[in-house]
């Protein structure tokens, strides 16, 4: 990977975070990718890998939609740390299958230990009342809502 591509890659991000008025997830990623890096080795390296073999370059070049890209990209690091399975949860609460990106719904990975709080893969703009209720006992671990 090119310290130009990926330079390129970071100004459509930031262009459609601008546009779009989304959260920027690569705080949050990165301190998964820590997460990552400490409990599965070979995940991360895979994750690694990801990011500059796949998403920079989607990305720079335009074949891919750089909030899509994140998105997906926080979701293989999710299920890199935990199996389970990804939902989009729409913003009556109802959760759906995750069939890729959906920049209105909260994504979450639900790890299958049954014990083990979701984990967040993205954010909508604006959390509607169902939504910020589940992220507070999903992820959170609140029993009763914030705000």
């Amino acid at each position: 990977m090119s310290d130009p591509l990926a330079a390129q890659a970071d100004r459509l991000l930031e262009a459609a975070l601008a546009q779009s008025g989304a959260r920027d997830p690569r705080e949050f990623y990165r301190e998964r990718l820590r997460e990552l890096k400490r409990a599965n080795a070979a995940g991360y390296e895979d994750a690694i890998r990801h990011y500059a073999d796949t998403l920079v370059p989607e990305v720079a070049s335009g074949r891919m939609e750089p909030l899509a890209a994140w998105t997906e990209y926080g979701r293989i690091l999710a299920a890199a740390l935990a199996p389970g399975r990804t939902v989009g949860i729409d913003a009556g609460g109802r959760a759906h299958a995750y069939d890729g990106p959906a920049r209105e719904r909260l994504i979450l990975h639900l790890p299958a230990d049954q014990g083990a709080r979701a984990l967040l893969v993205g954010l909508p703009a604006t959390l509607s009342a169902a939504q910020r209720a589940t992220f507070d006992v999903l992820v959170s671990g609140r029993q009763r809502p914030s705000g």
